[in-house]
């Protein structure tokens, strides 16, 4: 079985609820390993439509920027569920933070890790090109990290309109 599966996709397309289902399939209690912050309500009202969907068996551990680091603290055989990697980018660039240092620091760490890790990503890179430099900075990032972590991983799944296919390996 992989220790190490990215799961992607756009936005809505069922990649959260094929991750926790395959992170459910190491076996529980699982850790949900959760990167975004409630900023506004409707981010407030997301974060608790996941919980919701979870339910019992999940601990939740908070994140936004500490991922690494994180990963190697709740390195105890527990299955974990990344949440997601885009917006772990997103609070790194707003922070300033090295980035792409941060991305070759969790891939290089995903081999090294005990416990099975899934991690969910968005692909940004399907769209149209955006119109201010902040966005397409962001999107060659993403695009960037996605292509390390997928890497680094033992499966990689992407998810459309609610269709999971695995990608890798074929």
């Amino acid at each position: 079985m992989a220790k190490s599966i990215l799961v992607t996709g756009g936005a809505r397309s069922g990649k959260s609820l094929l991750a926790e289902q395959l992170t459910l399939q190491f076996g529980q209690p699982a850790i949900y390993v959760a990167t975004a912050q409630a900023g506004d309500a409707e981010m407030a009202a997301r974060i608790t439509d996941h919980r919701s969907r979870r339910g019992g068996g999940w601990t939740t551990v908070e994140t936004p920027l500490a991922l690494v680091q994180t990963l190697r603290d709740t390195d105890d055989g527990s299955p974990r569920l990344v949440d997601c990697l885009t917006l772990w980018l997103s609070n790194l660039m707003l922070a300033g933070a090295d980035w792409g240092g941060q991305a070759a620091d969790l891939a290089a760490s995903l081999p090294a890790l005990q416990g099975p890790v899934v991690l969910v990503t968005n692909e940004v890179g399907a769209g149209i090109v955006p119109a201010n430099a902040l966005a397409r900075d962001f999107r060659d990032a993403a695009g960037v990290v996605n292509q390390r972590i997928a890497a680094a991983c033992d499966q990689v799944w992407l998810s459309v309109a609610g269709c999971p296919m695995r990608i890798k390996p074929q």
